[in-house]
């Protein structure tokens, strides 16, 4: 397969459910000097599912909140002639001279594997969010589900991303409450897991975006019939009962799972 990308060029993509900070993580990677990211292409939150004709979007498979329980939208294969159309469309919008080239779309999170086909030696990024903010923003766009099914569903997509990453050579996660409380620290074990020198502006990051939802979620009834679905939700390392988060798993990069462990950074 003919390489769109030169040798030594490194392809990251991150993916994470809607509302859990994959736009915004794309745009503090991308102020990197060394980083080349989609912006001002005009499509939806310059994401590249919306810039490509290979791949069906979010949309297609329900949108937020319910594409996960698409089985088709759980991706895994690619053929050279897929990698090599998806690949020269992308090419388009990232500035081939510089080393690495991001690409940031929520539903990469059911489809790391299919794009480690397609772009081998990529290194993945699944950012997470606890799963209370997620539903409740959610939700907003899509009324007619309820909180319970937002949830499964935010579970039912994290099983899958994970079970994928066993697969994945170069895989990171990110939680979004970490990003937020701790970004310069959060950034620096990006750009050490990418392989750069930390260079970042994470001026525009907000600490408190989570706290409405929580008191939200305190006072809603909703909240209170989910007590089956705590051991999912523990096994990604947030809590329903506590609102509580813990964790930063990496793979494939000078971190691994177990120091991070050491470093209290994720479940043991």
């Amino acid at each position: 397969m003919r390489r769109i990308r030169p040798d030594g060029q490194l392809t990251v993509f991150i993916g994470g459910l809607h509302r859990s900070g994959t736009t915004l993580l794309a745009s503090l990677l991308g102020t990197h000097p060394e980083i080349s990211a989609f912006e001002n292409t005009g499509a939806p939150m310059d994401e590249g599912e919306h810039l490509q004709t290979v791949c069906p979007t979010d949309e297609h498979h329900g949108g937020p909140g319910r594409f996960a329980f698409t089985e088709e939208a759980h991706m895994t294969e690619a053929s050279p002639e897929v990698a090599e159309r998806l690949a020269a469309q992308w090419s388009r919008y990232w500035d081939l001279s510089l080393p690495v080239l991001l690409e940031k779309s929520p539903p990469n999170m059911l489809r790391f594997r299919f794009l480690q086909q397609a772009f081998p030696h990529s290194k993945f990024i699944l950012i997470t969010r606890h799963p209370v903010p997620v539903s409740l923003s959610t939700r907003k766009w899509t009324p007619a589900l309820s909180v319970r099914r937002l949830v499964e569903h935010w579970i039912h997509a994290h099983d899958l991303a994970m079970a994928d990453s066993a697969f994945l050579d170069a895989f990171m996660t990110v939680r979004y409450e970490h990003l937020m409380k701790r970004p310069s620290e959060t950034l620096a074990e990006i750009s050490d897991f990418i392989g750069l020198a930390p260079s970042f502006d994470a001026s525009s990051v907000d600490d408190v975006a989570n706290d409405r939802y929580f008191e939200q979620w305190r006072s809603s009834p909703e909240g209170h019939d989910l007590h089956d679905l705590e051991d999912a939700v523990n096994g990604h390392g947030y809590s329903l009962a506590e609102t509580g988060f813990r964790g930063v798993t990496r793979r494939g990069g000078p971190w691994d799972r177990r120091s991070a462990q050491d470093a209290g950074l994720a479940p043991a």
